[in-house]
């Protein structure tokens, strides 16, 4: 449930986004600060997914993807990489019930070949369940990188090809959209990053293509409603133009 130090008595504008991503970053700063170890700032990190999950839902927003573990990460130390699984093994058994009462459904994007056999059948497990969930999508990037995405869609064409299932000339945006993990996922509208950092650090490179981009100070483990709330109010401040006239809102 979200917290109450984090809920705000003012609203966005009406009409919210449709889909929102988040890159979660700020976690290590964060337990630093306390002289915490990084485990520390990570479980503190699920809170505020918790949290945001359930804003996004009050909210009407559609679609919330977040950047919870990318391919870059796998680099880390593999204590720490140990250490992070444990935490979605926690979250993927203990959250999901919640998620599915709430009526969120579940999408996992990402390689799961690097995963490990039974954390790709609790993801299996809990997708399956939610499946007919429409209150909200949550979507989770992991084990995800968008240019190994990228590369792994022109693979795709590029064997149906050689098979001789395909002309190559019939390959144009759309065919390649639809190889992505995303290919029933509207673009993000907003996508926002935590801790003040502003680069998109290899996310939703070809969706983001039009998305509006916020960047806020607050780490991660301090997110809440109010900062998803001063988030979209900042999107409804900007004019979507898409390469032609501004977007009537």
């Amino acid at each position: 449930m979200p917290d109450a130090s984090n809920d705000s008595s003012h609203h966005p504008a009406t009409h919210v986004p449709t889909h929102v991503a988040v890159i979660m970053d700020g976690n290590g700063r964060w337990a630093k600060a306390r002289g915490l170890p990084r485990t520390a700032g990570h479980k503190k990190g699920v809170d505020a997914v918790r949290r945001t999950v359930e804003a996004a839902r009050e909210l009407g927003i559609g679609y919330l993807t977040i950047f919870s573990f990318s391919s870059e990460n796998w680099r880390r130390p593999e204590e720490e990489v140990s250490d992070l699984m444990q935490l979605l093994r926690f979250y993927l058994r203990s959250e999901i019930a919640e998620l599915h009462r709430g009526g969120v459904r579940l999408r996992v994007i990402g390689d799961r070949t690097r995963l490990s056999k039974d954390i790709v059948q609790l993801i299996e497990k809990a997708e399956a369940l939610t499946d007919g969930n429409r209150a909200l999508t949550l979507v989770v990037a992991l084990s995800y990188g968008s240019r190994q995405e990228i590369a792994q869609a022109a693979r795709r064409l590029a064997e149906e090809v050689w098979k001789g299932q395909r002309d190559p000339a019939s390959i144009d945006e759309d065919a390649l959209e639809a190889r992505l993990f995303t290919a029933d996922i509207p673009d993000p509208d907003l996508i926002v990053r935590t801790s003040g950092e502003k680069r998109i650090s290899n996310f939703l490179l070809w969706q983001a293509a039009y998305s509006e981009f916020v960047f806020l100070d607050t780490l991660w483990p301090d997110f809440g409603k109010r900062d998803l709330e001063a988030a979209i109010e900042e999107f409804h401040r900007r004019e979507r133009r898409f390469g032609a006239i501004a977007e009537s809102r």
